[in-house]
């Protein structure tokens, strides 16, 4: 069958396993379960053979993550048995980000010894992650104020689940807080963030996938590199441009494991949780989605359109990292990917592999958005009635506790734990929202990944290096990197 002919057989099919699922769903036509997991496997089976046809990575992880939630609604133990695909799949991509940071960065500083572009992107990255953090900290305090999502929710009978043991602060540093006045603990805070944002043993920085700290050390490596002798620099220079290259290459083969390890980790959120998590809590989760919706088209959007950016091959260049970022939970499996993809798409390397890596610690759309969205949901439900100062009090907090955490799955949860405490927020209303927290992630480190991905075409154009040729080739996915 032909490509076209199997995508309409695709169309038509899963359009009816829709309305079937409707009808199921609300008891419209006494449809049994036994008919919907046939409906189900007929659906995946549609799918697979599309998959096979168009022979395409994108369109594989995209069936898979669909098959993984059929795994997990009718075999939740299988889906749960192959939630160690997953991670062997996101430990695969975490051996990539550090040879691949370091490379990149010192590359585009040392290989271009133009020192000072590299400040005007630092300063200019800056203040468009400022700029677009606090815009959807805004739309997050709007939507939650507007929906009150938690309003009059029923405490006693939300799921109380054992909270992790964690804590904002080290050890060490707590001890010091003990011993020092409360209005300056916002001080020591700040800077203990600086501090740790210095590798003490780059080996150490790569081992712990501690991004920030590998970019600190590619960017003062890269500039002491570009102020030695030309003699001297070049085969460093040349040692760093080919283990990037060889790193990109090693991505196109990881990202072959990609449709496993996205369909596995789709099956374990299902197996696991059970689609009657949707109905729990279920304003929040919806609140969420809508916030970050509306961030996307009243903020990344009109960004895209006012660059005169090419929306539709922007999207092609995105979809891939941003359906793994999907299933994985996690900004760091998406991130190879990512940074390969907008190089294609005509941003030069030095500003991609500054950009978003130096994003996933300082602009965290989906994460910030989120933050204070759900804040504002735990006084909610509590019955504590928040002034407006106050919540934007919160916000800003939890954006500055938020940072560097977008690379660890739900780490944001933890955050939000800390977080409340430190505000005499109820933190057993936080344990409810376990139950939803993983799909409430799926969106917002999506949008973390897109907010990235926008960040870099907005220095390259602001910067005055953006390709515009390759942007609207239709085929620049296929073109090599250069």
């Amino acid at each position: 069958m032909s490509k076209k002919n199997v995508g309409f057989v695709t169309l038509v099919t899963v359009t009816i396993a829709i309305i079937i699922t409707l009808f199921y769903e609300f008891d419209l036509l006494g449809i049994s379960p036994v008919v919907m997991m046939g409906v189900r496997w007929v659906t995946a089976s549609v799918l697979t053979l599309n998959a096979i046809v168009r022979k395409n990575l994108t369109t594989w992880i995209l069936t898979c993550l669909i098959l993984g939630v059929f795994v997990g609604l009718d075999f939740p133990n299988l889906a749960i048995a192959m939630h160690p695909l997953s991670q062997g799949f996101i430990k695969l991509v975490k051996t990539i980000v550090g040879p691949i940071l370091f490379a990149t960065l010192v590359f585009g500083i040392a290989g271009h010894s133009d020192l000072k572009s590299v400040g005007r992107m630092a300063w200019k990255s800056m203040l468009y992650f400022f700029c677009a953090t606090t815009c959807a900290i805004f739309i997050g305090l709007a939507v939650i104020n507007i929906t009150k999502a938690g309003v009059g929710v029923d405490i006693e009978h939300m799921p109380h689940e054992e909270l992790p043991t964690t804590s904002a602060v080290a050890a060490a540093d707590q001890k010091v807080l003990d011993h020092i006045s409360e209005n300056v603990h916002g001080v020591y805070k700040f800077n203990a963030f600086i501090r740790d944002t210095f590798p003490e043993n780059i080996v150490k920085s790569v081992y712990e996938n501690k991004v920030l700290q590998i970019v600190i050390f590619g960017v003062l490596f890269g500039i002491g590199l570009a102020m030695v002798s030309e003699k001297k620099r070049k085969p460093l220079v040349d040692f760093t441009e080919s283990l990037a290259e060889a790193m990109f290459k090693f991505t196109n083969l990881v990202m072959l494991f990609a449709p496993i390890g996205v369909g596995a980790a789709m099956a374990y959120t299902v197996g696991h949780l059970g689609v009657d998590i949707l109905k729990n809590l279920f304003m929040l989760l919806i609140s969420l989605y809508i916030a970050l919706i509306v961030f996307i088209l009243l903020i990344l959007f009109p960004i895209a359109l006012y660059l005169k950016v090419p929306v539709k091959q922007f999207i092609n260049a995105i979809k891939e990292p941003v359906s793994i970022a999907f299933a994985t939970t996690s900004s760091d499996a998406a991130l190879p990917k990512a940074m390969e993809n907008m190089e294609k798409f005509g941003v030069p390397r030095k500003i991609v592999s500054f950009v978003i890596p130096t994003g996933y610690s300082f602009n965290l759309d989906g994460t910030s958005l989120y933050l204070s969205l759900a804040s504002i949901f735990v006084a909610q439900a509590a019955g504590i009635d928040l002034s407006f100062g106050q919540q934007l009090l919160i916000a800003f907090t939890l954006m500055i506790t938020s940072k560097g955490v977008a690379a660890v799955p739900r780490a944001s949860l933890i955050v939000l734990i800390a977080t409340a405490d430190q505000f005499g927020l109820p933190t057993f209303v936080i344990a409810a929202i376990l139950g939803i927290d993983e799909l409430m992630d799926m969106a917002r480190t999506s949008v973390n990944v897109i907010g990235n991905c926008l960040a870099t075409v907005v220095v390259a154009k602001w910067e005055g290096e953006f390709d515009e040729e390759a942007s609207k080739n239709p085929n620049f996915l296929e073109a090599e990197s250069e």
